[in-house]
């Protein structure tokens, strides 16, 4: 991470209450209703919630933005042992490579096939 981000990793996705997989639509959502829940106006002299609100608005920055959100997804800060096993295949989904997502058919090309006069490899 630059030096402009706090030495603690925030899941921006955690912090917006959304999948990993989340429409700009239901990120927008999330955030206009935690910003409305979280506004420093409605918790007069609070500084952790505004603390908080300030959180709030940097992920909702980069999400909400394609490009960031892109840098963000790929070279952010993987902090794999804090994800329960779901949060990991929700968020690493993209990255995990599977016979589908390759086009690979889930038969092998080297499937022998039983025939009358014995088998036979295709």
């Amino acid at each position: 991470m630059d030096a402009k981000h706090k030495s603690t990793y925030n899941d921006y996705y955690k912090v917006l209450e959304v999948d990993y997989d989340a429409t700009d639509e239901k990120i927008r959502l999330n955030y206009r209703k935690l910003a409305l829940k979280w506004h420093p106006d409605k918790h007069k002299g609070d500084n952790a919630v505004t603390a908080k609100f300030q959180e709030i608005n940097e992920a909702y920055t980069v999400l909400s933005d394609p490009d960031k959100r892109l840098e963000y997804d790929m070279n952010g800060n993987y902090e794999i042992d804090k994800y329960t096993l779901r949060e990991y295949l929700s968020r690493f989904k993209g990255m995990i490579l599977t016979c589908n997502g390759l086009g690979i058919s889930h038969t092998s090309i080297w499937y022998v096939w039983p025939s009358s006069s014995g088998a036979s490899v295709i």
